[in-house]
């Protein structure tokens, strides 16, 4: 039975041992960054339709990793706050050098 998990700071260090593959962190961080244009573009212009393209950008560069790098199921299904919280998280980490601490404190902490 899968485990439950009750607040992001539990969720987290799960959330990256799914992520894994360097290849799928990268799609997710490219996909996270380019919310930012989209989200800036539609406020300053006032081109409401291109905060439709953020769920697909997102989501699209991140299932791309899932499927043919990490081959596994999105959290997202089964969390979809936590998971969107934690790619916020682990763009952040990616950004400032410290995911590959945060990768290997997740290893010890999910075994």
């Amino acid at each position: 039975m899968p485990k439950k998990y009750r607040s992001l700071k539990e969720f987290y260090p799960f959330y990256l041992t799914e992520h894994q593959n360097p290849i799928s962190r990268n799609l997710h961080f490219i996909g996270t960054f380019l919310l930012f244009p989209c989200l800036f573009y539609a406020l300053f212009s006032k081109t409401w339709w291109i905060l439709a393209l953020i769920p697909p950008i997102g989501y699209g560069f991140a299932w791309v990793g899932h499927a043919f790098f990490e081959k596994n199921k999105p959290a997202t299904f089964q969390y979809p706050v936590y998971s969107l919280a934690s790619d916020f998280i682990m763009f952040w980490d990616i950004l400032n050098g410290r995911i590959g601490k945060k990768m290997e404190e997740a290893k010890h902490n999910i075994n």
